[in-house]
């Protein structure tokens, strides 16, 4: 059985993993008969409230112990991932990815991705493993490979696609379900939330990329 190594980013679209992206892909990647397991940093977020958009609210939390409410508990230290052991490496959207594994959300085009997230990619991408983002995760795909020209969707143009291709990534326009393959750099990308609208647009984008990831795991 193939195994998909997850990256979350907390629990939560405005400051961890996007809930419903997170659970159309690993509802996907098992509907394909595949395993995954998913992955965290042991670090800690600012918390952003979900009631209004008032931004933070002063509260400090464990990412690592907000993404193991997703994995069931079933999770590990992003450290102890190794590419060897795994078929593929998948990111799921939501504002953890630009405020917790990055700091796109506050630096823009001066982001830094965290380390452990950046040797996580690269070792990947340099074992020639597939790597598959959703929604604004790409962002962080346009930082760590955009030297090597990778391929991919934030959706329609927009000020992320603009400055993805500042770090030299190369932008594709997709709909909700659509995906952005990159055969070159074993890259696939879908818009999610950055341009759908409905839950349904989210599992079929998170499908289909999740479907050729299998063919070209086959």
């Amino acid at each position: 059985m193939k195994k998909i190594a997850v990256i979350l980013s907390g629990c939560g679209n405005r400051d961890g993993s996007e809930l419903q992206e997170t659970l159309s892909l690993l509802l996907a990647i098992d509907r394909h008969n595949m395993h995954y397991q998913c992955f965290a940093p042991c670090i800690d977020f600012n918390v952003v409230t979900y009631l209004d958009n008032s931004g933070e609210t002063g509260e400090v939390r464990d990412l690592y112990a907000e993404a193991a409410r997703i994995a069931r508990g079933d999770i590990k230290p992003l450290d102890e991932y190794n590419p060897a052991d795994y078929d593929a490496l998948a990111l799921p959207g939501g504002m953890g990815a630009a405020r917790n594994l990055s700091t796109y959300a506050f630096d823009g085009a001066n982001m830094k991705v965290l380390p452990e997230v950046e040797k996580a990619i690269l070792d990947t991408h340099a074992a020639k493993k597939p790597v598959v983002a959703m929604c604004i995760a790409p962002m962080v795909l346009a930082k760590v490979l955009g030297p090597f020209g990778v391929k991919l969707t934030l959706g329609d143009v927009c000020g992320a696609s603009t400055i993805a291709a500042q770090l030299g990534a190369v932008h594709q326009v997709c709909g909700a379900t659509d995906i952005c393959v990159d055969d070159a750099n074993r890259v696939i990308t879908t818009p999610a939330y950055m341009v759908g609208t409905h839950i349904s647009q989210i599992f079929d984008g998170a499908e289909n990329m999740v479907a050729r990831l299998a063919e070209w795991l086959a």
